[in-house]
């Protein structure tokens, strides 16, 4: 018996909800994923959610800068066990708690076979603590990265309008759908005009999608290319507590209170108990991907 199917007889066992997990990933950089991924989490808060971030664009990560706090450990000081996981969390704004994906680093990051072992091992004490895990991915994909992205219950996919950006969030999608047609996938398109051309294109990479790749995917909403924005990440805080009544507070607002309105309608929300280990433990130790 895994340690996987361990931990899901002991939940049963508890009756104990568990931690829904949520990739967010964009095809390329610049298009305000990892800004989405932390109002996000400030929203799901408000809603009295508990709620972790977990950068995982591991040596490379901005989720600390984003939010103007310099974290004295991240995932890396982990990995190299120097630290326990329950060290590298810290408070951020807003009330989510956050793991730093650490920066500075000069080669990409591979995950060894010991390094994984030792970070699921500790994976049962966050899926009990918390809501929700968002897992926010760095641009492009490595195997590792993959390989979460593949274990997550859901993909965010965060676009803009722009013809390159939808092209390569559907690149991402479709490298993902190699290994899996049924994990659930919502669009997010950022920085559009106006609500018509957001929709637009989602509707485009919708039918892209379910036509080539033979996959669903819905509608989460959109942002508006909001002046406040920028100028909330000038001053290293989240925009939603900025400016909690800009034009893109509003629109983030509506994206999460639907993402949780959806979750409580769905009998089958968290119905997943250990999908997240389960899946992981099989693509790292099976070498899948």
């Amino acid at each position: 018996m895994d340690q996987a199917e361990q931990l899901r007889l002991h939940l049963q066992k508890m009756n104990k909800p568990y931690a829904k997990s949520i990739a967010v990933i964009s095809g390329k950089g610049g298009v305000g994923k990892s800004n989405f991924s932390v109002n996000f989490a400030v929203r799901l808060v408000k809603n009295e959610k508990r709620v972790l971030v977990l950068d995982l664009d591991i040596g490379y990560g901005n989720i600390d800068i984003l939010i103007g706090q310099s974290s004295d450990a991240s995932i890396l000081d982990f990995f190299n066990q120097k630290k326990e996981l329950d060290e590298m969390i810290h408070s951020g704004p807003g009330g989510f708690d956050f793991i730093s994906g650490g920066t500075g680093l000069s080669y990409l990051f591979k995950m060894e076979k010991r390094q994984f072992d030792f970070f699921f091992s500790k994976l049962e004490a966050l899926f009990n603590k918390y809501d929700y895990i968002i897992f926010d991915m760095g641009a492009g994909m490595t195997a590792e990265s993959l390989r979460f992205i593949l274990s997550a219950d859901e993909l965010m996919v965060v676009t803009t309008p722009e013809p390159t950006s939808i092209t390569d969030a559907y690149s991402a999608i479709k490298q993902i759908s190699l290994h899996d047609k049924s994990i659930p996938i919502s669009i997010v398109v950022n920085r559009s005009d106006h609500a018509k051309a957001a929709r637009e294109t989602s509707v485009k990479m919708q039918a892209a999608i379910e036509k080539f790749l033979a996959m669903k995917a819905s509608y989460a909403g959109w942002m508006p290319d909001d002046r406040f924005v920028s100028q909330a990440v000038i001053r290293q805080m989240p925009f939603t507590l900025l400016f909690p009544n800009s034009a893109a507070s509003r629109a983030l607002h509506e994206i999460a209170d639907n993402y949780l309105d959806k979750g409580n309608k769905d009998l089958n929300f968290h119905v997943k108990t250990v999908s997240f280990l389960s899946k992981m433990s099989q693509l790292f130790r099976g070498g899948g991907c």
